[in-house]
């Protein structure tokens, strides 16, 4: 049987995050709901301190770095203190951010940027040789200078543009087997046919022989799917739930949710059903 993804939990401690922004801003609100999304089934959290929203103003590095290490350090003191077994991830643009929080103890570095914002990036990871996530990424944060023409459709140009991405990074002496790709749902791709290609076609990427994260959470190709019936974030929640069953019939490494719970049970639904196709 295809082994279960991940569940990534998602963890913003950020003031203007699209759904969640503020909620876990506090350090002791964050560790509780880091500690109820481990207890509902995440295996990564992956802690965020700057919003990647469309639009949204970048924090100031100090800001990043100070909200990421007081984080780490209170879950990896836990995480010894009790034995628990989960991995922290640290979404990242900056490599300054990234060491800090791999010296306190983080294991994976999520760049959304796949390695282009901050060209010291994937040095910094080849030197720690921990996991490293690498988006699709056309820049977010300019609005101004929106990114979504794809000339030889979604599917083809997002692929070629990984790949090439992922081969930059590997010239900067990143192991292939810490390598982690992900097709970046949603940015500079505002629409469900933007998105749902990349998600009907997984094998594609699941082929390249990397680990493949899938992030569709709460995002805006769901809402416009939904939005007849104004989608509140249960609705999102319930549809993303959805994704996350199809991909675990996949090779997936991952997916990157908010809300554990929900996406924890269509992932045990999913995977009793694959088992019982196969005993079939």
């Amino acid at each position: 049987m295809i082994a279960a993804p991940h569940l990534v939990g998602i963890l913003n401690i950020t003031t203007d995050s699209f759904s969640d922004g503020g909620l876990w801003l506090d350090p002791q609100q964050a560790f509780r709901h880091a500690q109820d999304m481990i207890s509902d089934g995440a295996t990564i959290i992956d802690i965020g301190a700057e919003s990647t929203r469309p639009g949204a103003q970048r924090v100031t590095e100090n800001i990043e770095q100070q909200r990421i290490q007081t984080i780490v350090c209170i879950l990896t003191q836990w995480r010894q203190d009790t034995h628990q077994k989960f991995l922290i991830s640290i979404d990242t643009t900056r490599s300054s951010v990234a060491q800090c929080a791999l010296d306190q103890g983080a294991d994976i570095i999520n760049d959304v940027s796949g390695g282009t914002l901050d060209p010291q990036l994937p040095n910094l990871v080849a030197d720690y040789n921990c996991q490293y996530i690498v988006q699709h990424w056309r820049q977010w944060l300019d609005l101004t200078k929106p990114q979504t023409q794809y000339t030889h459709g979604v599917l083809t140009d997002v692929y070629t543009e990984l790949m090439h991405q992922v081969d930059n990074v590997l010239n900067k002496g990143v192991p292939p087997q810490n390598i982690i790709i992900d097709p970046g749902l949603g940015f500079s791709k505002p629409t469900p046919h933007h998105n749902y290609p990349l998600l009907t076609h997984l094998h594609q990427f699941t082929q390249s022989g990397y680990p493949v994260l899938i992030g569709a959470s709460r995002k805006r190709f769901l809402q416009t799917t939904l939005t007849p019936q104004k989608p509140t974030q249960h609705d999102l929640d319930i549809a993303t739930a959805i994704i996350t069953a199809y991909c675990s019939l996949q090779p997936i490494w991952g997916v990157r949710v908010h809300n554990v719970h929900d996406s924890a049970i269509a992932l045990a639904i999913a995977q009793q059903w694959k088992a019982n196709q196969q005993n079939d």
